[in-house]
């Protein structure tokens, strides 16, 4: 027996003589679906200073293109499995993560693409796994500018849908705007757990068939 289970035990034998705590009621709202969680998470995710647009598919390589050339990336953060049209146009120098980039590398590049697993309409939230198009949690949160971008079938309403999409055992990423902290005087600091500056592309339609 483990400390861990005596523990557990002695607990169990000093309840025995109680009695069992009602079921915790868990009537909350789980689904918006009476709501158009596109336009809403670009809204949520707009309150929280990320840049938000709208593209459709077609458009997809253009609109990545001209987001970095705005911030004047050159060399970009690419994770595994980032489909290649997604930067056909940039014209930027391309850092891959094989063998892994150093600290330094990641914290002098000008930038990352990068897909995600879900979003969150409610919350206006991006969630990364490490899966395809996003790589290890490192690419995203050492460059100082992350240009994520989300497919429309990617967006749910609430927590709990998006919950029901992620692997439990998997890293995750919970990315709600740009990172911004505040002291207990509420002076504003951004830019101290992650990117200080979060641009979201919203992919709608099929396109060419090259989003996945």
């Amino acid at each position: 027996m483990t400390i861990r289970d005596e523990m557990l035990g002695r607990i169990r034998t000093a309840l025995a003589d109680h009695p069992r705590p009602e079921p915790v009621p868990r009537e909350y709202r789980r689904s918006l679906d009476d709501a158009d969680v596109v336009a809403l998470f670009a809204e949520r995710a707009a309150d929280y200073k990320a840049t938000v647009s709208r593209v459709n598919a077609g458009e997809l390589a253009g609109a990545v293109a001209s987001a970095l050339q705005q911030r004047g990336a050159r060399r970009v953060v690419l994770p595994e499995g980032l489909p290649d049209a997604w930067t056909a146009e940039a014209g930027i120098e391309v850092l891959r993560d094989d063998p892994p980039l150093s600290l330094p590398d990641l914290d002098q590049a000008d930038g990352v693409v990068s897909g995600c697993t879900v979003a969150i309409a409610l919350t206006g939230t991006i969630i990364l796994s490490a899966g395809p198009a996003q790589g290890r949690r490192a690419l995203t949160l050492l460059p100082d500018y992350h240009l994520c971008v989300v497919r429309a079938d990617q967006i749910v309403g609430t927590v709990s849908e998006a919950l029901a999409r992620l692997e439990p055992t998997r890293p995750q990423t919970w990315i709600s705007g740009p990172s911004a902290t505040s002291d207990i005087e509420l002076n504003r600091v951004e830019g101290v757990h992650g990117p200080r500056t979060l641009r979201i592309l919203i992919v709608e339609g099929t396109g060419d068939g090259q989003l996945r």
